[in-house]
């Protein structure tokens, strides 16, 4: 059972049997027990998948946050894993996550959105304002204020 396990663990490994005889002495002269012992072989795999272009990469996420049906928690775990990306995110895909936020109407998700957008800028500010100055018609559509028009950005 623990074999089987085991080898279902351990997809990514090779598995080679190796017998090894030990010297017959005068006590064990008459067992015929043959010990095996496992070797583990590393073998690397590398991905088989083709590295996604950022304009496919742009194009998944606009529209997985401008999915109608999109509720708080499928919102914040797509925020989650875009946040996980070493990337700041272009400005419509802002757009679409603010959106999608007022859409189940989070408005205090929305402001976390603007933060953490200012959190992956890592304090550059010319990113940070161009990103505000793109998005600066859907935020006065949805009335939605920026960290700093709230006085968030000086605690």
């Amino acid at each position: 059972m623990l074999r089987t396990a085991v080898s279902r663990l351990c997809g990514s490994f090779i598995r080679q049997t190796v017998r090894v005889r030990r010297p017959r002495t005068y006590f064990r002269s008459h067992s015929s027990i043959e010990p095996t012992s496992t070797v583990w072989l590393y073998q690397r795999k590398f991905s088989s998948q083709a590295e996604e272009r950022p304009e496919d990469f742009d194009t998944r996420w606009e529209s997985y946050f401008n999915d109608p049906n999109l509720d708080l928690w499928g919102l914040k775990k797509g925020l989650n894993e875009l946040y996980g990306h070493d990337l700041v995110p272009e400005p419509k895909i802002v757009t679409a996550m603010l959106k999608a936020a007022r859409r189940v109407n989070d408005v205090a998700m929305a402001i976390r959105i603007l933060e953490a957008v200012k959190d992956k800028a890592a304090g550059n500010a010319t990113i940070y304002e161009y990103i505000i100055q793109s998005i600066k018609p859907t935020l006065d559509e949805l009335g939605i204020s920026t960290p700093e028009e709230l006085g968030l950005d000086k605690a």
